[in-house]
C-alpha cells in the first residue's frame, strides 16, 4: 500500500476506502472509503480507512488507512446517530430522493467493505453485496431504483450498477485504469467518475452514458465528481498545479457534453477541501476541510486525523463550519429534508451521523461570529 503523499485529507468516499488525490502535478490522495489521507507533493495516490486497512483510494488520489477524535457541533442542530456497528466502521452514507432509504459501505461483517442499505429511521440493516473484495461509494440513482458503486471485485476499481435490492449487478467501466466515485445527472441516463491510468498521473474525470457503456466523454482533471442534482453542473476537487498542491473545490458546466467554465468555488491558503456534496436544490454544497496541523498529526500518528465540514452557498459564499474538533467528520450527503449526513468516529467507533444546519437569521448570526477567521476561506 502506498502510504505518503502531501497531507492527509478527510474521510471522504468511504470508511472502508479513501480516495482523495493531489492531481497530476502532485501527491495524490483519494477519498477514504473509511478517511482521507494527505500526501507528499512527489508521491502518488492511497486508500485509507479510520480503523483497520483495506486497500482502496484516498480522498488524495492514492490507493492505500484510520481513526479520530470527538469534535462538537456549532451552527448546527439535532444531531443524530443512525448506525450502531459493534464491530468495524460504517462510511460513504447516500440518502434516496424520498430520504426515507440510506445506503452505506461497512466493514461490520467482514474486513472489506460491503454496501448495506437500511431505512433512515430503522435498526435493521440489509446486505446488498458480499464480495471478498471491497465495495464502496454507493450512490441511488434519482428514481431510487438502483444504486451506482466502486469495486475492486476485478483486480482494479471499476464502476458498477445493480438494482436497489442488490439485482441485476452490471459492471459499466473495466479497463485497466482505478475508476471511482460515480455520481449520476439529474435524469439518471448518465454517471460521471473519476479515474487515474497510473501512479503519480492526474486524476481525470469522466462522463459514461448508461445507454452506451462504451462510449465514454473525457471533461477534465479532478476527483470526487458529484453531478448537480438540478442542472448539467458537476462539482469536484482539484489540486493546485503550484506550491503546496493543495485541493481546492471546482464547478464545470457541460454545454453539450462539453465540459465549459471551470470555476473555482472555494480554497484556503494552506490547507485541503475535498468531499464535495450539492443540497438537494443545488443552493449549497457541504464539504470537508482538512488543515496543515491535523493533516501533520494523521500523518505522524497513521491515523484518520481530524476534519471539520462546512458549509457555503453555490456561489461561494456564506461560509460557516458545521462541527468543530480534533475529530472526524466525512462524506457529507444531504437528505431531501435539509439534513446532512456524514461518517464520523466520535463515539470510538465510525458509524453513521446526521445534523440539520441552521437556515436562515440563525446561520447568518452563526457565520457572523465565525468570520471564516477558523479556515481562511478564499471568499
Amino acid at each position: 500500500m502506498v502510504r505518503s503523499c502531501h497531507r492527509r485529507t478527510c474521510t471522504v468516499l468511504t470508511a472502508g476506502l479513501v480516495i482523495a488525490g493531489l492531481a497530476a502535478a502532485g501527491c495524490q490522495k483519494l477519498q477514504s472509503l473509511k478517511g482521507l489521507v494527505a500526501s507528499k507533493p512527489t508521491e502518488a495516490p492511497v486508500v485509507q480507512g479510520p480503523s483497520e486497512s483495506v486497500e482502496g483510494i484516498t480522498m488524495f488520489g492514492q490507493v492505500g488507512s484510520g481513526s479520530g477524535a470527538p469534535y462538537v457541533t456549532r451552527p448546527a442542530r439535532s444531531l443524530q446517530q443512525h448506525t450502531f456497528a459493534s464491530e468495524g466502521r460504517d462510511f460513504d452514507p447516500d440518502i434516496d430522493r424520498t430520504g426515507r432509504l440510506m445506503v452505506f459501505a461497512s466493514t461490520r461483517h467482514a474486513p472489506k467493505p460491503d454496501i448495506y442499505v437500511k431505512s433512515v429511521t430503522g435498526s435493521t440493516v440489509t446486505q446488498l453485496t458480499a464480495e471478498a473484495s471491497s465495495d464502496v461509494q454507493p450512490r441511488f440513482s434519482p428514481d431510487g431504483q438502483k444504486i451506482a458503486f466502486a469495486s475492486d471485485r476485478t483486480g482494479n476499481w471499476d464502476v458498477w450498477v445493480m438494482d436497489s435490492d442488490g439485482g441485476n449487478l452490471t459492471q459499466v467501466t473495466s479497463s485497466y485504469w482505478q475508476e471511482i466515485h460515480p455520481s449520476w445527472s439529474p435524469d439518471g441516463s448518465k454517471l460521471a467518475y473519476c479515474a487515474l491510468a497510473q501512479s503519480g498521473a492526474p486524476w481525470e474525470l469522466w462522463v459514461v452514458d448508461l445507454s452506451e457503456p462504451g462510449t465514454k466523454k473525457f471533461i477534465g482533471y479532478g476527483l470526487f465528481p458529484t453531478w448537480s442534482p438540478t442542472e448539467e453542473t458537476i462539482l469536484f476537487q482539484r489540486a493546485r498545479q503550484r506550491g503546496s498542491r493543495w485541493f481546492s473545490l471546482w464547478t464545470i458546466r457541460l454545454v453539450n457534453g462539453e465540459a465549459s467554465r471551470p470555476t473555482e468555488v472555494a480554497s484556503i491558503a494552506d490547507g485541503a477541501l475535498v468531499s464535495p456534496s450539492w443540497s438537494p436544490d443545488g443552493s449549497q454544497i457541504a464539504f470537508c476541510a482538512l488543515t496543515p496541523s491535523e493533516a501533520s498529526a494523521e500523518q505522524q500518528s497513521d491515523s484518520t486525523g481530524g476534519s471539520d465540514l462546512w458549509m457555503i452557498d453555490a456561489d461561494g459564499r456564506g461560509r460557516v463550519c458545521l462541527t468543530d474538533g480534533k475529530g472526524g467528520s466525512y462524506s457529507p450527503a444531504w437528505s431531501a429534508d435539509g439534513r446532512l449526513y456524514f461518517s464520523s468516529n466520535r463515539n470510538g467507533q465510525e458509524t453513521v451521523w446526521s445534523l440539520l444546519p441552521i437556515q436562515g437569521s440563525a446561520l447568518s448570526r452563526a457565520n457572523g461570529f465565525l468570520g471564516g477567521t477558523q479556515l481562511g476561506m478564499s471568499r
